[in-house]
């Protein structure tokens, strides 16, 4: 379970996982971005480029920039040490729905990713 919570908290650390360009009326969240954002804080290549085309199909501008509250603050550790410290991280977050979706669409790539393993 500890494992689980961790690695949950270790995707939801995604940091500066939300570049976003452009003017406030034009703002688009690109999955290449998204994809080295995951990447530049940890998350496997392979699971990055999964999570990546999801992510942005399924959350919008907004809630993304709250997934950012995840990312640790001053004194924290990049990936939470506890399971109260990652509760915090995402009490911060305050976006129910944006963190279920970061659930669901991590726990299908790992599901897709170790059937492929599987079918090797």
């Amino acid at each position: 379970m500890r494992y689980v919570l961790l690695f949950l908290a270790f995707l939801l650390a995604l940091g500066a996982f939300w570049v976003l360009g452009g003017d406030k009326l034009a703002e688009k969240v690109t999955e290449a971005r998204v994809e080295q954002a995951l990447l530049d804080n940890g998350v496997p290549a392979e699971m990055s480029a999964c999570m990546a085309p999801r992510l942005v199909d399924r959350l919008s501008i907004a809630q993304l920039r709250r997934l950012e509250r995840f990312a640790p603050e001053e004194g924290e550790t990049s990936v939470p040490l506890s399971t109260g410290e990652a509760m915090a991280r995402l009490r911060r977050v305050d976006d129910r729905e944006a963190v279920e979706e970061v659930v669901i669409v991590a726990g299908g790539c790992g599901l897709q990713i170790g059937l492929d393993l599987l079918n090797r």
